[in-house]
Parts: C-alpha cells; sequence; structure tokens
C-alpha cells in the first residue's frame, strides 16, 4: 500500500499516556470493528460501559514516548484518515451535501467518549455522540498476531471501517436503526447491527476503490490483505475461536463470508448505492 510521504490529516487527538475520570454510562450505540464477546474480559468491559465499575483514580498526564512502530501506524492511520476525507468530500459534493470531517482519538488502555468509558479490549470503536474514532494503536498487534490479518492494508480497512460508521451517522441511518432496535426483541436488534456493521464494510470498500482512482494507491496483495481482515473478524469465526460454538442469532456484524463479499462489493463498485444492506434480500 503506497501512503508513505502522503499528506496527513490533523484530525487527530492523542490522548495516550494516561487516563482520568470515573466509568459513566453508555450515552449512545458504540459502533465497533469486531464483536463484545471476543473481549479478552467480557464482564470488565461491560461493568465499564454500564458504570459499575466504581471510579478510577486520576492519573498524571505524562508526554506519550511512542516506539518506532507506533510512530509508524500513527502516521499510516493519518494518512487513511486524510484519505477519507478526500473521498467522502467529494461523494458528499456529488450529491450535494457537505462532509464533516471526523476526529480519531488514539488511547492506551481505556478511554472516556460520549457514549462511557471503554477500554482496549473492545477494539476499535466509532462513537456517534461526539463524531469521534477510538482506537488503541496495539489493536493492530492483535490484528496481525491474534487474527492473523497482517498488511499495511489491513490496518488502513480498521480505520476506513469506523469512518464508515461515520458516514452512517452523518446520514442518520444509524440513528434510525437505534431506533428501530430500541423496539425489537434481541434477535431482530442483532440482525439490524449485522446490516449496520455490513454497510460499514461496504464504505470502506467505497473509501478504498475512490483513492486507488485518485492516486493508485494500491499494491500487489493489499486487497487480499483486506479482504483477510474482513474475513478474520467474522461473528462465526470469532465465535468459533472463542466459544467453541457459533450462535447465528447472537451476530452482531455479520459472518466472515458476508463481510468480504460486502467490503468487496464497496471495493469493486466505488458506489455507495450499492452498499445499501437493509435492502437486500440476501447478505
Amino acid at each position: 500500500m503506497r501512503w508513505r510521504g502522503e499528506q496527513e490529516s490533523s484530525n487527530i487527538e492523542d490522548r495516550r499516556g494516561g487516563i482520568s475520570g470515573k466509568h459513566i454510562g453508555i450515552g449512545g450505540v458504540v459502533l465497533g470493528l469486531v464483536a463484545l464477546y471476543f473481549t479478552k474480559d467480557p464482564t470488565l468491559l461491560l461493568q465499564s460501559l454500564t458504570g459499575d465499575g466504581g471510579t478510577t483514580t486520576q492519573e498524571a498526564s505524562q508526554p506519550y514516548q511512542e516506539s518506532t512502530a507506533e510512530a509508524d501506524n500513527r502516521h499510516l492511520v493519518q494518512v487513511v484518515l486524510a484519505d477519507t476525507e478526500r473521498a467522502w468530500d467529494d461523494i458528499f459534493a456529488k450529491s450535494g451535501k457537505q462532509y464533516e470531517h471526523p476526529t480519531v482519538v488514539l488511547f492506551t488502555n481505556a478511554v472516556d467518549s460520549a457514549c462511557g468509558q471503554a477500554q482496549s479490549a473492545m477494539g476499535p470503536f466509532y462513537c456517534p455522540g461526539d463524531r469521534k474514532v477510538y482506537i488503541d494503536l496495539a489493536f493492530y498487534d492483535e490484528l496481525q498476531q491474534r487474527f492473523g490479518a497482517p498488511g499495511e492494508f489491513a490496518r488502513a480497512y480498521v480505520i476506513a471501517h469506523e469512518v464508515g460508521h461515520h458516514v452512517q451517522n452523518l446520514l442518520g441511518v444509524s440513528d434510525k436503526v437505534h431506533r428501530l432496535q430500541q423496539t425489537s426483541d434481541d434477535v431482530k436488534a442483532n440482525a439490524l447491527s449485522v446490516r449496520l456493521e455490513l454497510q460499514a464494510d461496504c464504505y470502506a470498500g467505497v473509501w478504498a476503490h475512490s483513492t486507488d482512482q485518485s492516486r493508485h494507491f494500491l499494491e500487489s496483495g493489499d486487497i487480499e490483505a483486506g479482504l483477510n481482515a474482513a474475513s478474520a473478524i467474522g461473528d462465526d469465526r470469532l465465535q468459533q475461536q472463542s466459544q467453541g460454538r457459533v450462535v447465528p442469532d447472537s451476530f452482531t456484524h455479520g459472518t466472515s463470508a458476508q463481510r468480504v463479499r460486502w467490503f468487496k462489493r464497496g471495493i469493486d463498485s466505488g458506489d455507495m448505492e450499492q452498499c445499501n444492506t437493509f435492502k437486500a434480500g440476501q447478505l
């Protein structure tokens, strides 16, 4: 993936090196890349999200000393974010709309957001309440070592997927789905979540198509790396790894095959109109 030396976004908020505050209740839906059941300690995570974990102690915020690998990942995130800004600026403008750029928050261990306090175990996520993407760059090690999805384009896909949730938020899709979920049983609510996540995968593909058209950043093996990342975090694969069985009614992100299919659909078409998972008869 060609990204070194390219323009970097300044819409980065670096909170690494310290956390503060107390656990607060969720103020809105959190849209993450991976399912909650695959966290290292889901009980602890749920406590922090629901406000049952007590308070954290104030830690003095020190300048964060990043390693060479962390600096490399930060620069990649900034370039990818700039690419998404250009891509979605253009796509929105063509339909007479203005795209609002999101902010990416870098953190370590835990972070406060408008949606509550979340821990790194949750993985990268988007909070509609403050329109920010949150990521602990250590997740990229998880992506390679735990999920078996190495490569720079796989890392780029992570950011593009969360920005896809931002696009959904701007278009009112996230809010509509959340309202429907509140009046649905668990199975229907999960099914709606799957369609939301698969659309974000498709939007990530649209970003890749648009960026490659503008500056030919894709190299041999990149698309395969992205598809591998999408496959690695399918609900069926994660459930099988974490609990030894697959429970389709509990899916919230889609199967590996579905995630690959919709990501590829976005890459191949470059058309966000092809990403309407909510009207698709078969996912």
